[in-house]
């Protein structure tokens, strides 16, 4: 197939999300970045352009023209779809414009600021038939992958207990207020949303424990809090939660346990057996029993699903982290979309992505958390 044609909202000089993103998109060959509106300030957008080798006339100064003249183009030549690397704020209007002028779209989590306009958004899908993505992107390791199949398959038995942890330590101290990019618009309500850490990082921890599980949370009981003194936002959350099978679990995120880097863990437990997998030794998953001892399986080794091989690039013992994860969303996205555009069916068993659905889901878990938190009665329904 040919290179599928990526514009970018956003990732310009010192985004880490947005070079993370192009680095993911490129990696496979099979997508290519033709144009972008890379900086709120034209002049960066346009300099910035020129530094990634962008078509001057292609650099755009906003992502409203680029989306206007993308879609004048010849469809041989404007882009395919459209990549949103910004902060929360700037997510739901450039998805909005672009899906109403025939553009496919994949954006970075949480999906927009709230669920009202996540609602708009899935209408705006549901109504175009255009494909959209959402980067969680700890759904795209192997290992992620082997352990949903091993729980779908029935190895664990009916799930019980879910346990999903996500610990940072990097906001313990209030570093927004000494200028710091990446701390300053997290800790904003106008450009975060409702929530702190439970946007940033409570959405991941959300949607890996559905995602493994395959199981809906259906209920949360949150205690939210900010722990840094006149921070308007979380910044630590411990949460009850229920699953639609009658399992329970515990989730938590937490941006204020000092020393720990990006320590995503997650158990789950069925009445067979348990599993647990750590983002930080994401070649390992250890399968738990009661009456045998561990096992620890290994990304790349022929005994893993299908699912699982297809997403390893590398012989069992040669690491592969998040910037092949993130790949591996941008991949089966692009293999989606080149069937979609040439009007094939896709393999999304093989080859799954997160869709809108999973973004509106990671809205209404903010939302219903917050709302939990402030709340006397505790138990409130996603």
């Amino acid at each position: 197939m040919r290179k599928l044609r990526m514009g970018m909202v956003g990732g310009g000089p010192g985004s880490l999300i947005g070079d993370t993103h192009r680095k993911a998109a490129e990696l496979d060959g099979m997508i290519e970045l033709v144009c972008g509106a890379f900086s709120s300030d034209p002049d960066k957008s346009k300099m910035f352009g020129a530094e990634l080798g962008i078509d001057d006339k292609r650099a755009y100064e906003n992502y409203n023209k680029m989306i206007e003249k993308e879609f004048s183009l010849p469809l041989e030549e404007r882009m395919d779809f459209l990549s949103i690397v910004t902060p929360n704020y700037l997510h739901f209007e450039p998805a909005k414009i672009g899906l109403e002028h025939g553009f496919h779209v994949i954006c970075d989590k949480p999906l927009t600021m709230d669920s009202d306009q996540a609602n708009e958004l899935m209408d705006l899908v549901e109504k175009t038939g255009l494909q959209f993505a959402i980067t969680y992107t700890y759904t795209g390791y192997p290992m992620v992958k082997e352990a949903r199949e091993l729980v779908k398959t029935g190895v664990l038995g009916a799930v019980r207990k879910v346990i999903v942890d996500y610990s940072q330590g990097w906001l313990y101290s209030n570093i927004e207020n000494s200028g710091h990019k990446q701390a300053s618009w997290r800790v904003d309500p106008a450009k975060s949303g409702k929530g702190g850490s439970l946007g940033d990082i409570g959405t991941h921890a959300f949607n890996l424990a559905e995602y493994i599980s395959g199981l809906q949370i259906t209920e949360v009981c949150a205690e939210v809090s900010s722990f840094v003194e006149n921070r308007q936002l979380d910044d630590d959350c411990n949460i009850l939660i229920r699953l639609e099978n009658g399992a329970k679990g515990i989730l938590s995120a937490s941006q204020i346990c000092v020393g720990e880097e990006n320590a995503l863990t997650i158990r789950v437990y069925g009445d067979k057996a348990g599993l647990e997998w750590r983002q930080m030794e994401p070649d390992s998953l250890i399968l738990k029993f009661p009456d045998q001892a561990n096992k620890v399986l290994r990304a790349g080794q022929e005994n893993l699903s299908e699912i699982s091989l297809n997403h390893s690039r590398l012989p069992p013992g040669h690491p592969e982290g998040v910037i092949e994860a993130f790949a591996n969303i941008y991949r089966n996205y692009a293999l989606s979309l080149a069937a979609k555009i040439e009007g094939k069916s896709s393999h999304f068993d093989l080859f799954d992505f997160p869709t809108i659905n999973d973004g509106l889901r990671g809205m209404f878990f903010i939302e219903k958390s917050v709302e939990s938190g402030g709340s006397n009665q505790k138990w409130i329904r996603v």
